[in-house]
């Protein structure tokens, strides 16, 4: 009997911890999407991205133009001077993979510019999540949009709205 009764008590004490804690749902890609600062970013970011992109190309072209030359005079050459050229293209090829890699690699050039322009405006967000969860005692706050999977959530639960008006942007 006594056993039955700890059992109980153990499970009801479960059940009202389950019960006690609060929690709220925010989009964060619905959140950064309606901040005009992050748009303005993303704009920004992809420009650069497309230059560089261009400038990595024209490497590329480049190495592609002197394989096709190459190609064309192989006949004409000495093993001396295809050896010379082989090489070039070689180097060539290494300094565009490298410069590719320098740009768009991890911890590269974009991924810096990414943290350097979007880093604050995410800042910016978490802040006013941790005073929304503090302010109304949240102790999970669950974001919609990364990578956990949440299959249904009711819409009073979205308190996304709240963090805009927190950061005083208007819908």
């Amino acid at each position: 009997m006594k056993k039955l009764f700890i059992t109980l008590a153990v499970i009801l004490a479960a059940t009202f911890a389950a019960n006690a804690q609060r929690y709220c749902v925010i989009d964060t890609k619905y959140i950064l999407e309606s901040i005009p600062e992050y748009k303005e970013a993303q704009t920004k970011l992809d420009a650069i991205a497309e230059q560089w992109q261009k400038e990595v190309d024209a490497r590329f072209q480049e190495i592609d133009k002197m394989y096709k030359a190459y190609q064309a005079e192989e006949v004409m050459l000495t093993e001396e001077l295809k050896q010379k050229r082989e090489d070039e293209i070689i180097e060539k090829e290494k300094e565009a993979k490298e410069l590719q890699r320098k740009r768009f690699g991890y911890e590269g050039d974009l991924f810096k510019k990414r943290e350097e322009l979007i880093k604050p405006i995410q800042d910016k967000i978490y802040n006013a999540v941790q005073k929304l969860a503090a302010s109304r005692m949240y102790d999970f706050v669950l974001d919609k949009s990364a990578g956990i999977t949440v299959i249904f959530s009711d819409p009073k639960l979205d308190k996304s709205e709240d963090i805009l008006r927190s950061l005083g942007v208007k819908k």
